[in-house]
């Protein structure tokens, strides 16, 4: 059986943290599926076109990334996909609270899952999506912290 991650998000957009995140996961997954999650009570600042866009040009020289956009529980996702991982990202101890809970109710709810969690980089912990949106919201250079090879304007 092969090692499948999702790596479930919004991506709003994707980071520097979110790309070196899942460069350093290849090594230990078959295939990582770089999952956009649509969520219908929060509204996306990009659209979900751009991201999946984005994210492709990011990864496209690595043939085990696979990206998708999702609805509903990623755990639903997880089945339909033979994902036995749920790849997550640590900044913060805040991080690993929040994350700790949702790995936890995964769990219950299919047991045959397991969450990864990978460490941020040191360099990427201050980036998140949220701040990335508001200084592009506001005019400013985002360059520096999504991936090199996107742009946005």
């Amino acid at each position: 059986m092969k090692n499948i991650a999702i790596f479930p998000g919004s991506f709003d957009p994707i980071t520097k943290g979110h790309e070196a995140l899942v460069k350093r996961a290849l090594p230990l997954f078959d295939k990582i599926i770089i999952a956009i999650g649509e969520n219908n009570s929060k509204a996306a600042y990009f659209s979900l076109e751009n991201r999946l866009q984005w994210i492709k040009k990011v990864f496209e020289q690595e043939p085990k990334i696979e990206v998708v956009s999702f609805s509903g529980l990623t755990i639903e996702l997880c089945k339909q996909k033979s994902a036995g991982f749920i790849l997550r990202g640590l900044r913060t101890s805040a991080d690993f609270e929040f994350e700790r809970g949702i790995g936890q109710m995964n769990k219950f709810m299919y047991s045959s899952i397991d969450t990864v969690f990978l460490l941020t980089e040191a360099k990427f912990t201050p980036i998140t999506s949220s701040i990335v949106r508001d200084i592009h919201r506001n005019g400013g250079d985002v360059s520096q912290f999504v991936p090199d090879a996107i742009k946005i304007s």
